[in-house]
């Protein structure tokens, strides 16, 4: 397989590590994104358990640390600012064992830069079409370029094109609710730190980072079935407005906020579930194979462990086939502990009834000032730590 030509869809977490493991090993991969550059700004995420080993591997583990959040604490607030519970930050984000939160987009710069001078990017475009047979792919993209592959690796997210046109069905599942994000600016004069308000039905939460100037806001609400109005700018506003009307705290000003922000971000909370992840030549991986969800805490994890593995077995002798095979075979146990994680934090996320939330902010009340508060939150960082362990990595440069 050295030299084959892959064509990589996504220039996300997943499409520039496996850009950067292939050509490592000899192949010739290009990236396609539809976005007009590199995507800015997004979430904070965090690399856990095997990604960090990948990362090290990668040789950016230093970088990600230097680079890392820096959050200090975290606060739960009622409808009129008031700090009903308070952690430290890394106890809230259940950060153990050398853990490392960072911007998405600090990381993506980081992985890209790895690869911008050796590795082709075309930017502002995308697959249109694809047609395989037994020696590669024929891809025309929306430019109307036309082409032919090896192989074709969708790394494009959630609502991929490239398992829409490799793999019929839908494989998206709605986990009933909606999430938003943003940058707002820093109008609470926060300082490495997060707060939090829930309500019934919907949660939303403001934080800062290091060297930033500005905030950030996630927005995340119970909701079935979000349509086309979450498609373009204007219907994104009004489904958030919506879903937050009423609440108090600082929930007016945010929506404010988002309706200006130039990096809002809006769609169903939704997992990835397809029975293969392959298709002849084109296999996916990251969220387009097995998104786990932004509840879960580990796509971006998932992403840098699934990219290292796929790149690894196309290196090893026997061709894409098997490569493929024993891909899916190492990644899917990994991939499904994570996803179960999904479902079960969404839960105390947000929270479905008036007494829902005032027995939940009760218990974090309670948990910030006990002594040996760590212990009462073992039990979820535990959970969290094994997910994020549970794959046996292998050393694919022996």
């Amino acid at each position: 397989m050295a030299a084959a030509r892959v064509l990589i869809s996504g220039a996300g977490i997943a499409g520039t590590t496996l850009a950067h493991w292939l050509a490592a090993k000899g192949f010739a991969p290009v990236v396609v994104e539809r976005a007009p550059a590199l995507r800015p700004g997004g979430y904070k995420i965090d690399v856990r358990g095997a990604a960090l080993t990948v990362v090290e591997r990668m040789g950016v583990l230093d970088a990600i640390r230097e680079a890392r959040t820096d959050m200090q604490e975290a606060f739960i607030v009622d409808a009129k600012g008031r700090k009903a519970a308070a952690m430290d930050a890394d106890t809230f984000g259940g950060r153990v064992h050398g853990d490392a939160e960072i911007h998405r987009g600090a990381l993506a710069r980081l992985i890209h830069g790895l690869t911008a001078d050796t590795v082709e990017y075309r930017f502002d475009d995308s697959i249109a079409t694809l047609e395989q047979d037994g020696d590669g792919v024929d891809v025309v993209f929306e430019s109307g370029r036309s082409e032919r592959f090896d192989l074709v690796a969708g790394a494009d997210g959630l609502h991929s094109r490239t398992r829409r046109a490799a793999f019929p069905g839908d494989h998206v599942v709605d986990l009933g609710y909606g999430v938003a994000s943003c940058t707002v600016p820093n109008t609470l004069g926060l300082d490495r730190c997060e707060m939090t308000y829930v309500g019934a039905g919907r949660t939303a939460l403001v934080y800062n980072t290091a060297g930033s100037d500005d905030a950030t806001a996630l927005f995340l609400w119970a909701a079935t079935g979000l349509g086309d109005e979450r498609r373009d700018r204007d219907g994104q506003v009004k489904v958030l407005r919506d879903a937050y009307a009423g609440e108090g705290w600082e929930i007016p000003r945010l929506l404010e906020a988002a309706a200006d922000a130039e990096d809002l971000y809006l769609d169903p909370l939704a997992q990835v579930r397809m029975d293969r992840w392959s298709q002849g030549r084109v296999v996916l991986l990251g969220d387009a194979a097995h998104a786990a969800s932004a509840a879960s805490g580990q796509g971006t994890s998932l992403a840098l462990v699934g990219a290292y593995v796929l790149a690894g077995e196309l290196g090893r002798d026997g061709g894409h086939e098997r490569a493929f095979r024993a891909y899916e075979e190492r990644m899917r146990p990994f991939a499904a502990a994570n996803q179960a994680l999904g479902p079960k934090n969404v839960k105390s996320m947000v929270m479905r009834s008036d007494a829902q939330v005032r027995f939940g902010i009760g218990f974090l009340k309670l948990a910030s000032r006990l002594p040996g508060k760590d212990r009462l939150m073992a039990p979820v960082v535990k959970a969290i730590h094994r997910a994020a362990t549970a794959i046996d990595l292998p050393d694919y440069e022996k």
